[in-house]
């Protein structure tokens, strides 16, 4: 019996259909292992993807915050460009006697005594000259804070760069100003006021005398 069990093995490996179920079953086992191996390498790829597409997002929505404030700048540069321009028509004078004569009328309004004022401009800058003044004005306290206020309130643009109250005698004080506007370069240039060299401080030397007296 045992001669012939060993008999009949040996006749099926050597049959063609052993082999043939045999390479069935191998191949089938490499296909279920591609599969596998396949749906492995999609889920992977598809969770990458995932991360991929939400970093993009996450980079997107950031690129969107920092590009904020830049929407509209064109609007508000336009917007800007039309008060500068404002403002230069409106409180930047044109000339040395729109200046002068704004003085004068305050002076007049406010019931002090201008007793002398000097002008001198500063170098020229890119576009506006700074045109400064150096004031005394007499009169009672409340007359000269009527001035110090109408210059600070004036359409001209004046800035009060200093002040000293140098005596007063009764009711009548002294007050010298330092003021300052700015006129663009070219009027500045045609103004025939004094240039001070850069660096010296306003002094009635450096100026021309009052316009007037």
């Amino acid at each position: 019996m045992t001669t012939e069990r060993r008999s009949a093995f040996n006749d099926r490996l050597r049959s063609p259909m052993t082999w043939h179920w045999t390479g069935i079953v191998v191949l089938s086992i490499l296909v279920v292992g591609l599969v596998f191996r396949l749906i492995y390498a999609w889920t992977y790829s598809d969770a990458n993807a995932t991360q991929t597409l939400e970093g993009k997002q996450a980079q997107l929505e950031a690129l969107k915050q920092d590009t904020l404030p830049l929407r509209g700048l064109d609007t508000r540069v336009a917007s800007i460009r039309d008060r500068i321009g404002t403002f230069y028509a409106n409180r930047i004078p044109s000339s040395y006697s729109s200046v002068a004569s704004r003085i004068v009328d305050l002076e007049q309004h406010s019931g002090a005594h201008l007793s002398r004022i000097s002008y001198s401009q500063a170098p020229p800058g890119p576009e506006l000259t700074e045109i400064q003044m150096d004031a005394s004005i007499s009169g009672e306290y409340p007359q000269m804070m009527r001035f110090v206020n109408g210059l600070e309130r004036d359409q001209v643009f004046f800035i009060i760069k200093a002040m000293q109250l140098n005596g007063q005698q009764g009711g009548q004080a002294n007050l010298r100003l330092r003021v300052s506007t700015w006129m663009r370069a070219a009027d500045a240039a045609a103004s025939g006021i004094p240039v001070k060299p850069a660096g010296q401080t306003s002094s009635p030397s450096s100026a021309t005398g009052r316009e007037g007296n």
